[in-house]
C-alpha cells in the first residue's frame, strides 16, 4: 500500500452540516435582536475550513471582538448538541466508503472546528469505529498543518495523504509535507492538487 494513514477533513469532504448549523446559529441570534446579519447555508459554505476565529470576523464584521466571541462560543455550542443528535447530509455512500477504506488503511480526520464537533459526526453517523484517531483546532490551539503532524507522529504513520475540499486543506497539506488529495465536490476551489475526486467514491479508484 502506498498510504498507511489517510487524513480527512470533515466539511464537504465527508459531510455537509451546514442546513443544520444554520438553524441553531439562527436561534442563538434570536437573543439578539440588533444583530441584522441573517446565517444561511450558503453563507456558511462560504466559510468553511476556516478556524472559528476567522469565520466569525468574516459573518459578524461589525461587532466586537469580545461580543463576537461569546456568539460564536454559544452557537458552537449548539450546534455541537443538535448535529450529535440530528447529524448533518452525508455524501453518497459515505459509510460503506469508509468501512472498506477502514479494512486497508487506518483513518483520521483534521480539522479548523471546535472540540465535540467531529465528535457529533462519529456519534450521529456512528462511524467512530472507521477512524483510529482526530484532532482539531478546538482541542489543540494549532493550524491544520500542525494538528497533521501531530496526527502523523502520535500514530506514526510513515505515509499519508490529506484529503480535503479547500485551498486551506491543501495548505495544510504541504505544510506537513504529505500529498493533497482535491475533493472538487465540497465547498472550495484549489488549483494544485496531487489527486482530485469528482464524488467521495472516486477515492476507492486510486491506487492508495
Amino acid at each position: 500500500m502506498k498510504f498507511d494513514g489517510i487524513i480527512f477533513d470533515l466539511d464537504g469532504t465527508l459531510w455537509d452540516s451546514s442546513e443544520g448549523i444554520c438553524g441553531t446559529w439562527q436561534k442563538v441570534l434570536d437573543e439578539y435582536p440588533f444583530i441584522n446579519e441573517k446565517i444561511t447555508p450558503a453563507k456558511l459554505r462560504a466559510c468553511m475550513g476556516l478556524p472559528l476565529d476567522e469565520i466569525g470576523k468574516k459573518l459578524f464584521p461589525n461587532l466586537t471582538d469580545e461580543l463576537r466571541h461569546v456568539l460564536m462560543d454559544k452557537c458552537c455550542e449548539l450546534e455541537n448538541v443538535y448535529l450529535t443528535e440530528h447529524g448533518g447530509k452525508l455524501y453518497p455512500d459515505l459509510e460503506n466508503i469508509l468501512e472498506r477504506l477502514s479494512k486497508k488503511h487506518k483513518l483520521f480526520i483534521v480539522s479548523n472546528c471546535q472540540s465535540g464537533y467531529i465528535e457529533s459526526f462519529l456519534t450521529s453517523h456512528k462511524t467512530a469505529k472507521y477512524f483510529t484517531d482526530i484532532e482539531c483546532i478546538g482541542n489543540t490551539g494549532l493550524s491544520k498543518g500542525e494538528n497533521n503532524k501531530l496526527i502523523i507522529k502520535r500514530n506514526s504513520i510513515k505515509n499519508a495523504v490529506y484529503v480535503g475540499d479547500t485551498q486551506g486543506d491543501a495548505d495544510s497539506a504541504e505544510y506537513a509535507g504529505i500529498p493533497f488529495i482535491y475533493a472538487s465536490y465540497g465547498f472550495g476551489n484549489v488549483k494544485e492538487y496531487d489527486y482530485i475526486l469528482n464524488t467521495i467514491g472516486d477515492i476507492e479508484k486510486l491506487e492508495l
